[in-house]
């Protein structure tokens, strides 16, 4: 039902967004740097809500909207590979500043450190056009069960950024210190980001089927 090209291109934009600092990434790497890991699993926590709740709220709405308007399809693609190529934009040009600097921040009880990465998420802007925009592109309404592709698609969504920010999460420490050190690799990492969505948003641009396989 769900073909191949499908999984690893959400693979692939899940990876992309994730890996581009934002909201979520600058939230839990700042809490887990001032308050320790347990604090980041736990504002991990709350994102991981989040994405449930926009994964339902999406789907819920999308699949019947997709199929009684087909044609809308070209609108969310053009959304989406526009917001890549913004993201795209950001992460090439010069001056950014590490999301795993070290800074002032009070500590904050586990219940407010969830429900912090809970709204974090929820008002997270990346979030929303990648439930909006771009993860819906890759259903196949040829192959049917459209709220069904929907919910397996953004549950892999989930399962690659929850995977990657607690990673990020539990070796933010670390990671301050190596970047500190060598300011070259975050370059690095701005640049080879910025590439990926950059060829990203270009061939989401370019592609004029329908939904991809």
């Amino acid at each position: 039902m769900i073909g191949t090209n499908a999984v690893l291109g959400v693979t692939v934009v899940s990876l992309g967004m994730v890996l581009t600092p934002g909201p979520n990434m600058m939230y839990l790497v700042s809490r887990s740097i001032t308050q320790g890991r347990r604090a980041g699993a736990v504002s991990l926590a709350g994102v991981a809500v989040g994405f449930l709740v926009y994964l339902s709220a999406a789907n819920l709405g999308l699949s019947v909207v997709f199929l009684a308007v087909p044609d809308l399809y070209t609108a969310v693609k053009l959304a989406g590979a526009g917001y890549l190529a913004w993201l795209a934009w950001k992460a090439l040009r010069p001056g950014g500043v590490s999301v795993f600097a070290p800074r002032e921040l009070a500590a904050d009880s586990p219940r407010r450190l969830f429900s912090m990465g809970l709204l974090t998420n929820l008002l997270n802007p990346k979030v929303a056009v990648m439930y909006l925009s771009l993860i819906p592109q890759f259903i196949d309404l040829r192959a049917g069960h459209v709220l069904l592709q929907g919910f397996v698609l953004g549950g892999i969504q989930i399962t690659v950024s929850l995977a990657v920010n607690l990673a990020i999460a539990m070796g933010a420490g670390a990671v301050a210190v190596f970047l500190a050190r060598r300011p070259a690799w975050l370059r690095v990492q701005r640049y080879l980001m910025g590439t990926v969505l950059g060829l990203l948003a270009v061939k989401l641009a370019t592609d004029s089927g329908p939904a991809a396989a």
